[in-house]
């Protein structure tokens, strides 16, 4: 399964949640139940997982933890906010890079409307 068929997946998967509970949970809440949902649907989800980072030869073990790793290939940074802003963006491109990956999901559970609320974002595509 290629990044784009995970996204497709993990997208629709956050439309029924969003549906099913709207807005104003907390952040963790919507990590918990989206985490579940991605499983009953057989993708391999690991929550909060430490990314190293390498900076001058050195090896730091833990240098973010990522909200979600779907399969491998694709990070999804979770937010329960009012507005997404520029700097999750630049932060979640900054992951992709950090892990070597080349697709990551913002999805913002606080919108009004899901679809407003999610962004794909690319690295080296």
């Amino acid at each position: 399964m290629n990044e784009n068929d995970i996204a497709k997946i993990i997208v629709d998967a956050a439309f029924q949640i969003h549906q099913a509970t709207g807005p104003g949970l907390l952040e963790s809440v919507y990590e918990i139940i989206l985490v579940d949902e991605l499983e009953r649907r057989g993708l391999s989800v690991e929550r909060q997982k430490p990314i190293p980072v390498v900076y001058k030869g050195r090896i730091f073990d833990e240098g973010f933890r990522a909200d979600l790793v779907v399969n491998g290939k694709v990070i999804v940074e979770l937010k329960s906010v009012e507005m997404v802003k520029d700097v999750h963006k630049k932060q979640l491109l900054t992951y992709l890079k950090l892990a070597e990956m080349k697709l990551g999901l913002l999805i913002n559970f606080g919108d009004a409307l899901i679809k407003n609320g999610i962004t794909r974002v690319v690295n080296g595509l």
